[in-house]
């Protein structure tokens, strides 16, 4: 047999590379287009729940056809407590595969990739479906995908004002100044829900919450606005969905199954369902489905994280990586 070597790029590697918003972006935006014509396989992601400590693990699978022709499986651990040791709460493994032969490709440090992709995911969702002139944004949340979010809208819609609220005040206060100094503009810190989401153009739910709890209240909600929640436990009302004129999801596979999800009350109440659902976020990409329509439009995207995501911007890294001569070669056969 043939010698068999897997690229592997650890977290130093990834921060070598420096990818740029845009190089983030467009590789997310093509992922999605590619879902939405149907040339991709994604599974419903599933979970490990060890039983030793407050989190699990998120074990995600899909595959993309030509141009990336790879398939992948991301494996990203979620310990609520991890800050406690001095740990993001979130750390995951890339593994990408050749589809024709089932021959590993690669192994990446993917806790950078799940940030990054899904603040591309949330920005580039707002691209479609925010109001073009929102210039007020509302965060709750400050983990790592937090930073990427805010990063990445910001790129698309250069807000005048940026509103974040985070549980711990210590928590919240250095995000805040980690985003003014890396934005060059001021980032308000809130001390409650209400004061950071209300009446924002488009507000961000990404909350870490032990258990759910309705804490983002629906009548603070602007008309016009793009609501963004995709907290593991909910952190939202059931009436959220009445006041939408479109509901929107990245999968609906993965969204109408499983038991985390910010709207996993919702579909079992049958509030978010086929016959509600407005599109997936690929389709309106793609071309094939209708973003906003109207300013007066209220909607609703929920965005569970896509293995294609991953995928795509695990292929981007690499792609830039032998460009410039970084990583490693492992030897697997």
């Amino acid at each position: 047999m043939q010698p068999i070597y897997i690229d592997f790029l650890n977290r130093f590697d990834v921060e070598a590379l420096a990818i740029t918003d845009d190089e983030i972006l467009q590789a997310i935006e093509t992922s999605l287009a590619t879902q939405g014509r149907g040339e991709a396989v994604i599974e419903p992601r599933v979970h490990l729940e060890p039983g030793v400590a407050r989190g699990h693990f998120n074990v995600l699978r899909g595959a993309l056809k030509a141009p990336i022709d790879l398939a992948g499986v991301k494996v990203v651990g979620d310990f609520v407590d991890n800050y406690t040791k001095g740990l993001p709460s979130e750390l995951a493994t890339l593994l990408l595969l050749d589809p024709h032969t089932g021959i590993p490709r690669a192994i990446l440090d993917a806790s950078g990739i799940t940030d990054m992709r899904t603040g591309a995911v949330t920005a580039i969702g707002a691209k479609y479906l925010a109001r073009a002139d929102s210039k007020v944004l509302g965060h709750v949340g400050a983990r790592g995908t937090a930073y990427w979010n805010v990063r990445l809208l910001d790129r698309l819609f250069e807000f005048d004002e940026i509103r974040i609220h985070s549980r711990r005040p210590e928590s919240r206060d250095a995000f805040a100044a980690k985003l003014a100094a890396d934005l060059g503009k001021p980032v308000t810190a809130t001390a409650d829900w209400q004061s950071c989401v209300e009446g924002a153009d488009i507000v961000v739910e990404a909350s870490r919450l032990d258990a759910p709890e309705p804490l983002l209240h629906t009548d603070w909600i602007k008309p016009g606005a793009l609501v963004i929640p995709y907290g593991t436990m909910s952190a939202v009302e059931l009436s959220l969905t009445g006041i939408m004129d479109k509901m929107v999801v990245d999968d609906w596979g993965q969204c109408r199954t499983g038991k985390f999800g910010s709207l996993r009350a919702h579909v079992e109440a049958g509030l978010l369902s086929e016959a509600t659902l407005h599109a997936e976020l690929g389709q309106i990409v793609a071309g094939l489905r209708p973003g906003r329509e109207t300013d007066q439009e209220t909607i609703l995207l929920w965005h569970r994280g896509l293995s294609l995501s991953d995928i795509a911007l695990g292929h981007a890294m690499l792609e830039k990586a032998r460009r410039l001569g970084i990583g490693q070669k492992l030897r697997f056969a």
